[in-house]
């Protein structure tokens, strides 16, 4: 159980030491691997090595100027690399790997797996042979991949690059090349080296990192469920579709929220609904974060609640819940102030129904007459009437009666 720190020796710009601090024989992990789902079925991705090293500086290449600036704020931050085994034969494969490796670091709070401000960053390699062979292709390394988008555009367009190449009698060389958003291209950027040209030894400042086997099994104790495993249960305990399963348990504060939720009002499908919905088209118009949102776990289950209770109508509960995230005060407070509270008293709402029969005799002859869909119409009325208040199912068991009439 022992890792250790070396030197990785090598000129560029963003390099000002002239060496950075790596791992190269021992690593802090191997041999691992990440499931992913695929057209259905599950791939397995293998994982050769997780090693820590630090940051570089960032080069910023001017397009239209030849010049390159380096930003060397991020220079000497400690970062994780994981190196993948070539086992990902599609693009579409590459953008299911890194989400659920973002998913992963998100969860264990490595970091927040923003690509764009480059907290999670991918260097993708690619290489090609023909079909049926063994050996692999010569590699070209793409770099400036600041979307999961842009990764998969970048993907394809270097498989076709590279098709072209060897069609045309030409070799693949082993470089490093930069993607282009602008032009949707690849172009050369600069030779790509091998382990051996880093010239790796020990870094004689670092002592060797020796971990007992007390504090892996404590740290294994510790481990919140990861979103796979998540995912899963939630289908099996919650009886929830593959799909709202993905999406709530695609962040742990969300998959959270949605258990404190469930604890509160027991109908998994309707509180899935609600935050898949309304809470999380809430926090994208506000640009927050899960752990921002306005309206609490328990605000929304009791919000839930009512609707359940026939206190308010689904409908009514839309407009709270706006209100709930504007003020902050409860759903109840909300409704009693209003006067929000469904209407479900039979002859209050018989008289209503039979208003609004008398004022559309067309309608109802074209009911009679088969045409049953209009029956939406008459609702829409009587919620308009009734300023959303009316309790639907009472609506339209006395409407229906009336009718018949």
């Amino acid at each position: 159980r022992e890792s250790r720190f070396a030197r990785k020796n090598y000129f560029y710009p963003d390099l000002p030491k002239g060496y950075q601090i790596s791992q190269y024989e021992l690593p802090i992990a191997r041999h691992g691997f990440v499931d992913i789902e695929v057209n259905g079925g599950l791939r397995r991705i293998g994982i050769t090595r997780i090693h820590m090293e630090e940051d570089a500086g960032k080069l910023g290449h001017d397009p239209d100027r030849p010049v390159s600036m380096v930003d060397f704020n991020r220079t000497g931050v400690p970062l994780i690399e994981i190196v993948s085994e070539p086992d990902i034969r599609q693009p579409e494969e590459t953008g299911a790997y890194l989400r659920q490796l973002r998913s992963i670091v998100r969860y264990l709070e490595i970091c927040d797996g923003n690509l764009e401000e480059g907290s999670f960053r991918c260097d993708a390699n690619v290489s090609i042979r023909p079909r049926g062979t063994q050996p692999l292709g010569t590699r070209t390394e793409l770099k400036n991949l600041n979307s999961f988008k842009h990764v998969e555009k970048a993907l394809h367009y270097e498989i076709s690059r590279q098709k072209e190449v060897l069609l045309d009698g030409g070799k693949i060389v082993q470089e490093t090349r930069l993607w282009d958003p602008d032009k949707n291209k690849t172009a050369s950027m600069r030779g790509k080296e091998e382990a051996h040209d880093y010239r790796y030894f020990p870094d004689p400042d670092l002592l060797p990192l020796v971990i007992d086997e007390e504090w892996i099994e404590k740290v294994k104790k510790n481990l919140p469920e990861l979103p796979a495993a998540r995912k899963k249960r939630f289908m099996d305990q919650y009886e929830l579709p593959s799909y709202d399963a993905e999406l709530l348990t695609s962040d742990r504060g969300l998959a959270d929220y949605f258990e404190d939720c469930t604890t509160e009002f027991p109908q998994p499908k309707k509180v899935s609904n609600w935050v898949m919905g309304s809470l999380l088209g809430l926090l994208n118009t506000q640009e927050k974060a899960i752990e921002d949102s306005p309206v609490s776990a328990v605000d929304l289950a009791r919000l839930l609640a009512l609707v359940e209770e026939g206190v308010i109508s689904g409908k009514i509960a839309k407009t709270v819940f706006d209100e709930m995230a504007r003020t902050g005060k409860p759903a109840k407070q909300i409704v009693e102030k209003k006067g929000l509270v469904q209407i479900s008293d039979a002859d209050a709402l018989e008289d209503v129904v039979l208003k609004i029969i008398s004022s559309h005799p067309r309608e109802v002859e074209a009911y009679k007459s088969g045409k049953t869909k209009i029956l939406g119409f008459f609702v829409g009325q009587i919620m308009k009437e009734t300023r959303g208040q009316a309790n639907p199912k009472l609506v339209n068991e006395i409407l229906k009666q009336k009718l018949k009439d």
